[in-house]
């Protein structure tokens, strides 16, 4: 249970206003309400605090000396699972979709803060507290956009709301444990999803104009175990784009700030986590963190079909080859990329050393990133297992 502790409330910002974390603002939505008092200590752009609020919210932070703990967090349980009745139109079988219905419905919790998008526009992000199986299957689909979720704090406060679902991302859930105690809530639930890479709703559109044959068609994407862009378009079809065929130079500065200085990929902090990036393809990686996450997964675990998570094939090569590859915005040619992701996809990491390899790449761009843009923030934007990843590779000088 979380304690009722009083809290101290500021006016919330307005949109147009400077955030405090500046460019490295993540729009994690906890400036949009009177929690933005906590905002210097709670933002996780001013003050990484993962190992910390692991022991809170975990009762221990990682191992670094486990590589599973140093790669996928504190954790109690990994596996590979799937929907054995898939939800129409999810992004893929509505695990997380199921489970946030199943909650609700069984009255663990009162609302559940998920991402809609708005009437307008498939991809702009529209947060809700959702009280309705309807409005949370309403918002499945990933809206691969920054997204304001910590926004309805302070609705949540005001409604009464003792019991809360919230779904989000690594930003999003730093900020949101590290004011957790001033809520109120008899019973917080974090469900998460690992996180890399999102976007300006203007930089997603230049993504998917520079690599996509019909962008406006696009109803969702994303980047899979084969080392390929899928495209899902309106009329069901399916669109492939190899990762070495993508145009980073001209995309190299597409991606937010913020994502480009984070290292919580995996989500360290939330409760439970879906997501893709540890299993085969088609499948889904289910970590449970703690016994709130062991409770609610026991939820659904008869809709699901599960395996064992499984490990194959070495990244470091291709990790250490990537990193001049990226820093140069190297691109190459659409037969070439085909060619070198067909090779890799025999031959390449699987399941977890997959999920490694994912992992090593984005920590050691984010981490030259941060040490090019924001000297003064390295070591201690920085955490340590973080720290220990990049440093099994060769970076170039400064």
């Amino acid at each position: 249970m979380t304690s009722a502790a009083p809290h101290r409330k500021a006016k919330a910002l307005k949109p147009e206003s400077p955030r405090p974390a500046k460019a490295l603002c993540s729009e994690c939505g906890l400036c949009d309400t009177y929690y933005v008092h906590y905002v210097k200590s709670a933002c996780a752009f001013l003050n990484q605090q993962i190992a910390e609020l692991e022991e809170e919210s975990h009762g221990r932070s990682r191992d670094l000396e486990n590589e599973d703990d140093l790669y996928f967090g504190v954790h109690q349980t990994m596996m590979a699972a799937r929907k054995k009745d898939p939800i129409p139109g999810a992004q893929w079988t509505g695990i997380v979709s199921s489970l946030a219905c199943e909650m609700l419905e069984r009255g663990l919790v009162e609302g559940v803060v998920c991402v809609q998008n708005t009437p307008e526009d498939r991809f702009q992000p529209q947060v809700v507290v959702a009280r309705t199986r309807e409005e949370i299957l309403a918002a499945r689909v990933n809206k691969p956009t920054l997204s304001p979720n910590l926004s309805v704090l302070e609705e949540v406060e005001k409604s009464g709301l003792r019991r809360l679902l919230v779904i989000g991302v690594g930003c999003q859930i730093q900020a949101l444990r590290a004011v957790e105690r001033r809520l109120g809530l008899e019973k917080l639930y974090v469900l998460g999803t690992p996180c890399v890479d999102n976007v300006s709703r203007a930089g997603l559109q230049k993504f998917l104009e520079t690599t996509s044959r019909s962008p406006e068609t696009v109803v969702h994407y994303e980047f899979m175990q084969d080392f390929r862009v899928h495209f899902k378009h309106e009329d069901g079809s399916e669109e492939l784009v190899p990762f070495f065929g993508l145009k980073t130079n001209q995309l190299k500065d597409v991606f937010a700030p913020s994502c480009m200085s984070c290292f919580d990929y995996v989500n360290s902090l939330a409760d439970l986590v879906v997501g893709y990036m540890g299993a085969p393809f088609g499948w889904q990686w289910i970590v449970t963190r703690n016994d709130r996450g062991r409770e609610m997964l026991a939820l659904i675990q008869d809709q699901l079909e599960v395996q064992p998570v499984g490990s194959q094939g070495d990244r470091k090569q291709a990790v250490q080859q990537s990193i001049p590859a990226y820093d140069r915005g190297v691109t190459l040619p659409m037969w070439a990329a085909r060619l070198m992701g067909l090779v890799i996809e025999k031959i390449g990491p699987k399941g977890l050393e997959y999920a490694r390899f994912s992992i090593d790449s984005h920590f050691t761009r984010n981490y030259l990133y941060t040490r090019r843009h924001y000297p003064e923030k390295l070591e201690a934007q920085v955490p340590e297992f973080a720290k220990k990843i990049v440093s099994q590779y060769q970076l170039p000088p400064s």
